[in-house]
């Protein structure tokens, strides 16, 4: 059964299991997240329910928008997923998901934006070899050194590793597991670390390779 929910990276902790073993968790703050529209077959060509998450005031929200949480009755939401539930039918606009979805012990894949770090040079971002700290290399040990071939073709291939800008784009972490749900306090804690820096928002969903 597909599950999903968007939540927030509140940061990392460690707790204890049953045999005393200390486990590294991210904490998650994972809903609520009511459904804003469920798309069908007849009218989208799929079947999805999207969902919401984070309030925004109604202000910050274009007319397009305005009208869909109007039509849906739910309160203007800062982020929307659309997620491919098996029972599409079993879902109705208006309902509301919270941490309890998932449950310890669950197999999940976590997508998040990494931590944006800038420009960053070749040796940080692709782990390349600084050259010779000696006499003739230059003033500088931390360049990337020759690219081009020699007469032909004269140029830099497309593609070649360079510097340039690092991080901020979209991670996928998979096959991480659910410690522990705190469905009062809307908190899933996950072993290991998520993608993004605190506050980032993320999407849970089950994993589509278990280990």
């Amino acid at each position: 059964m597909k599950k999903g929910l968007i939540g927030k990276k509140i940061g990392m902790t460690q707790i204890f299991d049953d045999k005393g073993n200390v486990v590294p968790v991210t904490v998650v703050e994972a809903g609520p997240c009511p459904v804003v529209q469920i798309k069908t077959v007849e009218t989208d060509g799929y079947a999805a329910a999207q969902i919401g998450y984070g309030d925004v005031k109604p202000q910050r929200v274009n007319k397009p928008q305005a009208a869909r949480f109007k039509k849906a009755d739910v309160a203007p939401k800062k982020v929307l997923r659309e997620f491919k539930f098996d029972d599409i039918a079993s879902y109705n606009v208006g309902d509301i998901l919270k941490a309890d979805t998932f449950a310890a012990g669950d197999i999940v894949d976590v997508v998040g934006t990494s931590k944006g770090k800038g420009t960053a040079g070749a040796i940080k971002r692709w782990n390349f070899s600084r050259l010779k700290e000696s006499h003739g290399t230059g003033p500088v040990a931390r360049h990337a050194g020759s690219l081009g071939a020699c007469s032909d073709p004269s140029r830099v291939y497309k593609g070649k590793k360079l510097a340039g800008h690092l991080g901020h784009e979209r991670v996928t972490i998979q096959n991480l597991e659910v410690v522990k749900v705190d469905a009062e306090n809307n908190l899933i804690a996950i072993k290991g670390a998520i993608p993004g820096p605190k506050g980032g928002i993320v999407v849970i969903k089950n994993s589509v390779k278990k280990a």
